[in-house]
Parts: C-alpha cells; structure tokens; sequence
C-alpha cells in the first residue's frame, strides 16, 4: 500500500529538493546522457555560480551538459521545478480537474504560465497505445454500424 505525499513534502515547495525528486524517479540506477544514452561517461559539475543552479552533468562521450529537465516535458521551460511538480500533483489528485485559473492562484504565476503547464502535463498524461479498438487480438462486437463514403 502506497502512502499518500503530503503536500508539505519539501519538493513542493523548493527547487533543488524538486530537483532531487525527479532525478531518483528519472534516474533509479543513476544519471543516463539524454543525448547520446551513455551511462558509464557521465560526471556531475559542481557549478560555483549560483545562476544556473544545480545538477548539471556532463556526458564524456557526446561532451554536452545536461540537467533532469532535458529530453522531458520540462525542457526549455523557465518555471521552477517544484511549481510543476506542485501542478502535477493538484491535476492527478483533482476528482473533477483544476482549470487553468485555479492553478494559477494556487501556485502564483500567470494565467498563461497556468495555461502552458495544464496542457503539458495533459498532453503527457495521454495514453500512446492507439492501438486497435478493444486491444490486440480482440473483437468488438456492435449491434448497429452505419459506414458511410465521404465524397
């Protein structure tokens, strides 16, 4: 039995512990070049300069720099780790969904920033199985079908 994550769970609300959550989801067995997949190459960079924050890593094979948020649905966004995650969580746990409005009073950013959250994580939400209707194998049976031509 899974237990359920309070929302006072630090990873809502601060950026390098969001960071650190995403990191163990993403990678369990430790952190894989997005680019080229390489595992074995990879080093963290210790980064002094406080602008672009940590977990940085550095692939030997390809010779690029990668974070969490590269080759996800974070990628090339400027909101914060925790908002999204923050917004994930309000969207799963939400019985009838959270419009755009809600979420932006709840995690104070702009209705547009709200937009563009909502419809990525729907968008990753969505089911890529558009395999055949009842599944592989099946039948489906109909009692009426009307198929028509367009012309």
């Amino acid at each position: 039995m899974q237990l359920p994550i309070e929302l006072s769970h630090p990873c809502y609300h601060d950026d390098e512990a969001a960071r650190s959550q995403l990191e163990t989801i993403r990678w369990p067995d430790g952190p894989y070049c997005p680019y080229c997949g390489s595992f074995d190459r990879v080093n963290p960079i210790s980064t002094p300069n406080k602008a672009h924050g940590g977990g940085w890593h550095h692939c030997m094979d390809c010779r690029r720099r990668f974070t969490v948020r590269v080759g996800s649905i974070f990628h090339r966004s400027h909101v914060p780790l925790h908002k999204w995650l923050l917004a994930f969580r309000l969207m799963a746990g939400s019985k009838k969904g959270i419009s755009a409005h809600q979420l932006h009073r709840t995690l104070n950013v702009n209705y547009k920033t709200a937009w563009f959250l909502e419809h990525r994580i729907r968008e990753c939400m969505d089911e890529n199985d558009h395999g055949p209707l009842g599944g592989e194998g099946k039948t489906v049976e109909a009692d009426e079908t009307y198929v028509a031509t367009i012309k």
